[in-house]
């Protein structure tokens, strides 16, 4: 089994590039839209599906038809299926993409089922690609991996393949820049499932659960909704202006539309390596050079925050104790502040080596949902969060990413994210809960988040004539 791989020269950005194939069948942006030395240095584009696995409600299908067994194993079989080996530097140059929803620990762990749906969507899906577009940020190279399971080999086949490789490479090689034009900020009204008052009470909730023992810390979710009329591309492109981060993504699947713009990765694994670096601790930027960075030394020496970093730490580092080798589970960066557009976070970095016989499935299945968004002991965290939160979480602090078919994975956690179905947006913001938290600040800390995502709705773009009127 070959993958064959193109490099083509543009002077087109990922973005450009992935506006010329918007409309592709249950295409998939991973779009590394802030780029830095460690972190975003690669965006991927899925195009040209040939497998989708999606799970729902008890029930897997392939490609449409029902299979039985375990949505996971279903996964892993699917990938074993074509073992590669990169002999690249890239880090994924055929395999799959897709998501894991929050919504999945329901059928992993006994949680209750209270809360009620926002939106109709699946558990899980993943996309399974012959064409797969890589852009390596640092090195300013774009590429293009070709790939055709050993199983769909036949004449016809290589035929459609490199006709529809060589239209690819054609599009881009012609293609143009997207041209950004003025914007004004309409009236947009979100309703959040809480108000500020029943959200300050819940967290009061789930302070007496840390008093009795229950937990240590807990993540209080809340989801605002809202309507429009604008397109998920026009909202994504003005996200991507106003809160660049390392694990954004657009996926469009079926009925619904995904905009994410994830500061957070849950997991990466490569050359049997894992890595994961949970966020807890927010303050917002200032309005000036001096209130921002007082805002930055705040947050670096808040023993609260520390003391929520440090308890999803210990988490993490259980869940990677499961899936690694003896030893090998090691904190390497602790308490480092990342800056995005709307606030700053504090950070943590831990690592580990898998067991011979796990697979990248394999752990991504024992470590989920992220800790940093459910809390410690994770289980009760869960149950109890099912208790307060009125409405479902759905994909909102879930995981996306990609699984490779040479053994590698990169997942984010799914937060400042829209989703859409036609008209309607829903958008999901929460916080960790400590014995130590105070509620209004807690809803402050909620509504920090949400701005950006606020911001990109409202943004609308507008010919330059209609400025001036």
């Amino acid at each position: 089994m070959k993958i064959q791989m193109n490099e083509i020269t543009t002077e087109l950005s990922s973005f450009d590039i992935f506006s010329l194939f918007k409309d592709e069948q249950d295409i998939i942006f991973l779009d590394s839209s802030k780029d830095s030395e460690k972190l975003g240095k690669y965006s991927f584009i899925g195009l040209n599906p040939y497998t989708k696995l999606v799970y729902n409600e008890s029930t897997t299908t392939v490609n449409g038809q029902k299979v039985e067994g375990d949505p996971f194993d279903i996964l892993k079989d699917l990938i074993n299926t074509n073992p590669v080996q990169n002999t690249s530097d890239l880090p994924f140059v055929a395999g799959c993409m897709g998501y894991f929803a929050y919504d999945l620990v329901r059928d992993m762990e006994k949680i209750p089922n209270n809360t009620k749906p926002i939106m109709d969507m699946p558990t899980m899906v993943f996309v399974f690609y012959h064409h797969l577009i890589i852009f390596d940020h640092h090195c300013h190279k774009t590429y293009l991996s070709v790939f055709n399971p050993d199983q769909d080999i036949n004449q016809e086949s290589e035929c459609l393949l490199k006709e529809k490789t060589a239209g690819i490479i054609h599009k881009i090689k012609y293609g143009h820049p997207v041209i950004y034009r003025n914007t004004i900020e309409e009236a947009v009204t979100f309703t959040s499932s809480f108000d500020e008052a029943t959200y300050m009470a819940a967290v009061e909730a789930m302070k007496e659960y840390i008093l009795n023992g229950d937990i240590y810390i807990a993540n209080m979710t809340h989801t605002y909704t809202t309507t429009t009329h604008r397109d998920a591309y026009d909202i994504y492109k003005s996200l991507r202006k106003v809160n660049q981060a390392p694990f954004s993504a657009f996926m469009t699947l079926e009925d619904t539309e995904i905009l994410c713009s994830s500061p957070e990765r849950f997991m990466q694994i490569r050359n049997n390596w894992v890595e994961t670096r949970p966020i807890k601790g927010t303050r917002p930027r200032g309005k000036t050079e001096a209130e921002d960075e007082a805002n930055r030394l705040t947050l670096e020496k808040s023993e609260k925050d520390k003391s929520e970093l440090l308890m999803v730490v210990d988490l993490e580092r259980n869940d990677l104790s499961k899936v690694c080798r003896p030893y090998t589970v090691k904190v390497t960066e602790l308490f480092g502040i990342e800056t995005y557009a709307t606030v700053h976070h504090l950070v943590a970095t831990i690592v580990g080596k898998l067991k011979q016989d796990m697979t990248a499935v394999d752990c991504i299945k024992a470590c989920f949902p992220g800790g940093s968004i459910t809390g410690t002991p994770k289980i009760r965290a869960m149950e109890i969060i099912e208790e307060l939160e009125p409405t479902r979480r759905h994909l909102y602090t879930g995981c996306i990413g990609y699984f490779g078919f040479d053994g590698s994975a990169d997942f984010n956690i799914v937060i400042r994210t829209i989703l859409k179905q036609k008209e309607r947006l829903a958008i999901g913001v929460g916080g960790g809960i400590t014995w130590e938290s105070d509620p209004g600040a807690e809803y402050e800390e909620t509504l920090d988040k949400a701005m950006a995502l606020f911001k990109a709705v409202r943004l609308k773009e507008v010919d330059f004539e209609s400025v001036d009127q």
